[in-house]
């Protein structure tokens, strides 16, 4: 005897929706972003100054790498860096 293919249902595709993420600011800074970034920025980690303004971290490393702000010695050393 012929063996019987076995029929299976298809499912249909289910759209998942994309988790909802925090708007990101575009645009001017405001002078408190400013004030926070020169406060925060020499002693905390990018990822969390960016989540604090509401930015991407790019445009935080970039803002300030143009305003002359470096990580300090100390928080460097921490990271194991020197």
């Amino acid at each position: 005897m012929a063996k019987r293919k076995k029929v299976t249902k298809r499912r249909k595709a289910v759209k998942k929706k994309p988790a909802k993420r925090k708007k990101l600011k575009k645009g001017a800074w405001t002078s408190a972003d400013i004030k926070l970034l020169k406060k925060l920025f020499g002693n905390n980690p990018t990822a969390m100054i960016a989540a604090e303004l509401g930015r991407p971290k790019d445009a935080v490393k970039k803002k300030a790498s143009r305003m002359g702000l470096r990580k300090s010695k100390r928080y460097m050393k921490s990271l194991g860096r020197t």
